[in-house]
């Protein structure tokens, strides 16, 4: 097996170039970055154990280094908003009661019925929340006093 690693290696590395190319998120950048580096160890050492160790050592210090730098970009950037952003922060009225964080009502926002969840508190029919967040297709509302 020890003669094939460094295809095996780059294989991996292709494949993982392959998901990242086809996402539009960072999510294996830095496991190509590792496989390449294995594969070069595999000139020096016919260790697989050493091989490892140098995939996980360079794709974790790749993440450490990169993470923050794609995190600051992304916030420069504003990322891509959508028209159910302009909810976020609106007032609405409960049309089904939210009984616990778990449970999902109704809020009524903007003219538009949406399912909704109250991130602490119950909230009855007719009372007035504020939409804090959206996940998914349901709103995160906090009732107003």
């Amino acid at each position: 097996m020890e003669p094939y690693m460094p295809f095996i290696w780059i294989g991996f590395a292709i494949v993982m170039a392959v998901c990242e190319a086809s996402t539009t998120q960072l999510v294996s950048l830095w496991f190509v970055l590792g496989a390449v580096a294995a594969a070069i160890s595999t000139i020096f050492t016919p260790s697989i154990f050493v091989q490892l160790v140098v995939f996980l050592v360079v794709s974790a210090a790749s993440l450490a280094i990169t993470r923050p730098l794609v995190k600051r970009f992304r916030k420069r950037e504003g990322g891509v908003g959508t028209n159910a952003d302009r909810l976020i922060g609106q007032q609405g009225v409960v049309t089904k009661a939210i009984k616990d964080p778990f449970s999902v009502g109704q809020v009524k926002v903007l003219g538009e019925t949406w399912s909704a969840q109250s991130e602490i508190t119950p909230v009855e029919v007719g009372a007035k929340v504020e939409v804090l967040e959206i996940e998914g297709v349901r709103l995160i509302v906090e009732e107003m006093e």
